[in-house]
């Protein structure tokens, strides 16, 4: 069985957003959803889509990072890793987790110029949770407008061997 990719979109976003458009074009196979109302309905769709899914890789856009990431708390042995996009790991539904660690890869891009999504207080979070985390700081927003589109997805997506 290959691996599972997904797409987890912000807050304020849908699966016709920016980056949902972006993978589906890209990425057909790529599980892609809306989620809407409170955390816990968001989470409970989330758990209810992937429950019968192994070898996943979760990408994870602002709020979707949050929830890509509480997901995975839950389910640390189903993730092959996380990419995660502005994570808003800085909010209260993450307090539970923030003197946990989760031990799979994970890769942070992180706009310098985020007004949503403080940068500095979400890197402090991140380099305390992932033990093995690729943090990467870019000139750009919250959205990541002008390098989104430019990463190399290609390789991104690809499965991550574990040792």
């Amino acid at each position: 069985m290959g691996l599972t990719r997904v797409f987890i979109h912000g807050l304020e976003s849908t699966s016709q957003g920016t980056k949902g458009v972006f993978f589906r074009r890209r990425y057909p196979d790529m599980i892609i959803e809306d989620y809407f109302g409170t955390f816990d309905q968001r989470m409970a769709k989330l758990n209810t889509i992937l429950s019968d899914k192994h070898d996943l890789l979760l990408v994870g856009s602002s709020y979707g990072g949050l929830m890509a990431t509480v997901f995975a708390f839950h389910n640390e042995d189903k993730i092959n890793k996380l990419i995660l996009l502005a994570p808003a790991l800085n909010r209260y539904e993450f307090n539970p987790y923030v003197s946990k660690r989760l031990h799979l890869p994970v890769t942070v891009y992180h706009g310098i110029r985020d007004d949503v999504v403080p940068p500095d207080s979400v890197r402090t979070i991140a380099e305390s949770v992932f033990p093995r985390l690729r943090y990467h700081l870019l000139n750009d927003d919250h959205s990541l407008h002008n390098t989104f589109s430019l990463m190399d997805w290609d390789t991104l997506l690809e499965f991550q061997h574990t040792d």
